[in-house]
């Protein structure tokens, strides 16, 4: 589910510093920025707004413009290449890296770390999913063109008063003979198998007893995004992919790496009908093409649903009685995944979040003002600061700090769940490929398309679009 914001250099004139027996020059430096509007870019907002004070000496102040995200992308892109020069700096999805490098918008970075053993430093200390994702173009390369600003992955949301319930808890005894999971620990062992018996167990009719009292609305067990907009379902899509055994046109393999018979591998075809097989179980707004992040989200703080894998960014407002209805009851454990033949569980994931970046007409002002904030987002104060009011840190020393996994209740699942974390399609071409696969993934999920036509479809699309563009060598 993964800035360009624009510094307004604004010289506020000379000030005469009384006692200092000259002039000296200061300057307000207006930092504008784009960015999705969500929980982790207002906690920044407001962590700014509250802490930060300037290196330099200068009044800078952070202009964030918020832009909600069905709508990012596009607005975003659209600024951009119109040459309006409107943002320095933005928070922007990984995969837009490639686009907006080639077309000249995004500034490498690479002389900036090397001049600043500070900087480096806290590069090093990050953990190599999140800094590959947000940074590197082209993808796992040398060439830096961002920091993280928000990382992000999948976590289970799940309701304790439902799974705990002592009803529900024997029911699902005498009818799988199994135990059914309550604490974080047991849902952490939970497999697609068994997360589809909890989409089978889970489903009532309105009136129907729920833990012990009647169900107000229909019920369901089980959520994910499964929605045609943006990439909401081929971020879950590549994940199940990923965890057979299959995998997605890989960047890292151009010119050689194909997308016919890869796309659309054996292994590939099973895992959507895996994805497509758990579907029946989803609130019926699933059949529409409507079951995304912000539908699933919705869905589980109604009360509708028993467990939702959704991103730790969207966890925030799960727990806030201001907007959850089961806030007092919500509990998070890694998200399921394909049990292997060693009895582990194949957890590989479609990595979350965004990096911010710096726009190339900055002048030499500006990045130094852009750098020094990245910078003190970087430190070990403010990622602490920002993960105590519910955001995530990349940086190994802080989340792996026994602090961490107290400032909130689904931190316990930031470490291992990094370790299982992939990204894709950095290139120019993406968006092509993500509009053309999630038209082609909505007529799977909403019963117009089995899974291996689906495939099909898909690789014989990119592996003409990637060849034409000289990404793939002609076979």
């Amino acid at each position: 589910m993964k800035l360009r914001s624009r510094l307004t250099l604004m010289t506020a004139g000379a000030a005469l510093l009384a006692g200092l027996g000259g002039a000296a020059y200061a300057e307000e430096v207006t930092l504008t920025m784009a960015v999705p509007d969500w929980p982790p870019t207002r906690i920044m907002k407001d962590l700014f707004d509250k802490q930060y004070k300037a290196p330099s000496g200068n009044t800078v102040k952070l202009d964030i413009d918020f832009i909600p995200w069905p709508d990012y992308y596009t607005r975003l892109n659209t600024s951009l290449t119109s040459g309006e020069n409107k943002y320095t700096m933005a928070v922007s999805d990984s995969q837009w890296l490639g686009a907006f490098v080639e077309a000249g918008y995004y500034k490498k970075l690479n002389d900036i770390i090397d001049a600043d053993p500070g900087l480096k430093a806290a590069l090093d200390d990050m953990h190599r999913a999140p800094f590959e994702a947000y940074a590197t173009y082209p993808h796992k390369s040398d060439n830096i063109y961002g920091f993280p600003q928000m990382p992000d992955i999948y976590v289970n949301f799940y309701r304790t008063d439902i799974f705990c319930n002592e009803e529900e808890q024997k029911n699902f005894m005498a009818k799988y003979n199994e135990k059914l999971p309550c604490t974080p620990e047991e849902m952490d062992n939970v497999d697609w198998d068994m997360y589809e018996k909890f989409g089978e167990f889970f489903m009532r009719k309105k009136g129907e007893m729920l833990a012990g009292k009647p169900a107000e609305n229909d019920f369901y067990g089980i959520a994910y995004q499964a929605g045609k907009a943006y990439d909401f379902s081929t971020m879950q899509i590549n994940a199940f992919i990923w965890q057979y055994g299959g995998n997605v046109w890989d960047e890292t393999q151009a010119p050689t790496g194909q997308a016919e018979g890869v796309v659309n591998s054996p292994e590939a075809v099973a895992a959507l009908d895996h994805y497509l097989r758990l579907t029946k179980y989803m609130p019926p707004v699933v059949k529409t093409g409507g079951m995304d992040i912000f539908k699933t989200d919705e869905l589980f703080r109604e009360g509708t649903v028993a467990s939702n894998i959704e991103w730790i960014g969207f966890a925030e407002s799960s727990i806030n009685p201001e907007t959850s209805k089961v806030s007092d009851s919500v509990a998070f454990a890694l998200p399921p995944g394909l049990r292997g033949e060693d009895g582990e569980i194949i957890r590989w994931a479609n990595i979350g979040g965004q990096p911010f970046v710096i726009m190339t007409w900055a002048d030499e002002t500006q990045v130094n003002e852009a750098v020094d904030f990245v910078k003190w987002w970087l430190s070990p104060e403010i990622q602490h600061a920002y993960a105590a009011q519910g955001g995530q840190s990349a940086m190994k020393s802080v989340y792996n700090d026994p602090k961490y996994v107290t400032y909130r209740p689904w931190n316990r699942t930031w470490a291992p769940g990094l370790d299982w974390q992939k990204d894709t399609w950095h290139i120019p071409e993406f968006f092509e490929i993500l509009v053309q696969g999630q038209e082609q993934y909505d007529l799977a999920i909403t019963g117009q398309q089995d899974a291996k036509t689906t495939l099909d479809n898909i690789a014989k699309f990119q592996q003409e679009l990637l060849t034409e563009a000289g990404h793939i060598e002609e076979q």
